[in-house]
C-alpha cells in the first residue's frame, strides 16, 4: 500500500472505532421487523413490560446501540425511565466517556439540586461539553448523550465514565501497545488474552470495516486499542458495581457487547459473580431477512455458542449508503495525488 494510502487509513482509524455518521434517512425500507422486540433465547416476541422484569433482576444491563441512531437513543432513554418506575435506582455507565471525567458527569448531576435560568442551563451544558471534549463533536452526537445525563440529572441518578482517556486510545491506535510509554502503560489494565479465535475475528472485523483492505500493522494497533478498551471498560463496571446495590445500566456500541464478547466475557473473567444481560438495539439489514437470519449464533472456538444479544429490538437504519463506496471514491482521489 502506498504512503497516501496508508495516511488516509490511519486518520480514518478514530472514526471507525467510534462508528459515528451523520444522521441521513434519505431512503427507508419497510420491514415487519421495525419495532419487534425479541427474545433472542427463544426467538420469539416479548413484551416490554416482560423484557423490563427479566432485565431487572441482573447486576449489569447492556443497552447496546448504533452510536447515530435516534430510535436506539430513545429505547435507552424508556427502558432507563421504566428501571425507575419500578422501584429501582440506576446508575449509568457510558463507553463515550473516560472514567477519568466520572466527576465532572457527578458535578453537572448535582447541578440539578438548583433550579436554573434558562441562561444559566446553557453555560452549565457548554462547560460540561468542553470538560468532556465534545464541544468539536456534531450536535446531533451529543444531545443524544446529554438526553442521558439530563435524565440521570432529573432522577438524582449516579453516572460514570467507563473507558480510557481519549488521548491514550488514540495513542494506542497510533503506536500500538508496545509502542506506548511505561506510565502509559500503567493506565491501561490487562485481563487474560482471549485467544487467537478471537484475535483471528476480530482482525477480519477490521478488514471488512476498512471494505476489504487488509494491514498486518494497522490492524494489530487497532486490535491493542480494542483489548485496552475493553478491559478497561470492562474493569470500571465490576468497580463500579462494588459501590453500587442497584443495576448498572451501560450505554455502549453493540460491538463491544455482541455474541456476548467483549466487554461482557472479559467483565466475567475479572468477576463471575456478577449477572449481566444484554438488550440491543439491531437496525434492519438493507436487504430483507428472516427473523432466524439475524439470531444465527457466533460459532467461536474457545467462547460458548451465542445469539447476537438477550433481547434485540429492531429499528430503522440510519442510512443505506454504501459506506464503501464513499470510502472508494476516496482512496481514488488519493492515489491520483499520489500519481501526480
Amino acid at each position: 500500500m502506498n504512503r497516501p494510502c496508508l495516511v488516509f487509513l490511519i486518520f480514518l482509524i478514530p472514526v471507525l472505532i467510534q462508528s459515528c455518521a451523520t444522521v441521513k434517512r434519505d431512503v427507508m425500507r419497510k420491514d415487519p421487523l421495525i419495532g419487534t422486540l425479541i427474545d433472542a433465547r427463544t426467538s420469539e416476541p416479548v413484551g416490554f413490560d416482560t423484557m423490563i422484569k427479566q432485565i431487572s433482576t441482573h447486576d449489569v444491563i447492556y443497552l447496546s446501540e448504533k452510536h447515530d441512531n435516534p430510535d436506539h437513543h430513545a429505547m435507552q432513554q424508556r427502558v432507563i425511565k421504566s428501571l425507575i418506575e419500578n422501584g429501582l435506582t440506576p446508575m449509568i455507565g457510558f463507553e463515550f466517556f473516560s472514567m477519568e471525567d466520572t466527576s465532572d458527569l457527578l458535578n453537572f448531576i448535582d447541578s440539578g439540586k438548583v433550579s436554573h435560568s434558562k441562561e444559566l442551563t446553557k453555560i452549565i451544558e457548554a462547560d460540561l461539553r468542553k470538560k468532556l471534549g465534545w464541544d468539536t463533536q456534531s450536535d446531533l452526537m451529543w444531545d443524544y448523550y446529554y438526553s442521558l445525563l439530563t435524565l440521570a440529572r432529573e432522577n438524582r441518578l449516579e453516572a460514570a465514565g467507563l473507558d480510557l482517556p481519549e488521548t491514550l486510545k488514540k495513542r494506542i491506535t497510533r503506536k500500538g501497545i508496545r509502542g506506548i510509554t511505561p506510565i502509559e502503560k500503567k493506565q491501561v489494565f490487562s485481563t487474560r488474552p482471549p485467544g487467537q479465535a478471537y484475535k483471528d475475528y476480530m482482525f477480519s472485523i477490521f478488514k471488512a470495516v476498512h471494505c476489504g483492505m487488509g494491514n498486518a500493522q494497522i490492524e494489530t494497533k487497532l486490535y491493542d486499542t480494542w483489548l485496552a478498551r475493553n478491559d478497561k471498560m470492562a474493569l470500571s463496571i465490576t468497580r463500579l458495581k462494588q459501590h453500587h446495590k442497584g443495576p448498572l445500566v451501560v450505554i455502549i456500541g453493540s460491538g463491544h457487547t455482541e455474541y456476548g464478547l467483549g466487554v461482557i466475557d472479559r467483565v466475567a473473567a475479572i468477576d463471575p459473580g456478577l449477572t449481566q444481560i444484554n438488550f440491543a438495539f439491531r437496525e434492519i439489514s438493507t436487504a430483507p431477512l428472516e427473523l432466524p437470519e439475524y439470531l444465527v449464533p457466533l460459532d467461536l472456538e474457545g467462547f460458548e455458542k451465542n445469539p447476537p444479544a438477550d433481547f434485540l429490538f429492531f429499528t430503522q437504519r440510519v442510512s443505506y449508503e454504501d459506506p464503501c463506496e464513499e470510502f472508494k471514491k476516496s482512496m481514488k482521489k488519493m492515489k491520483k495525488v499520489s500519481d501526480n
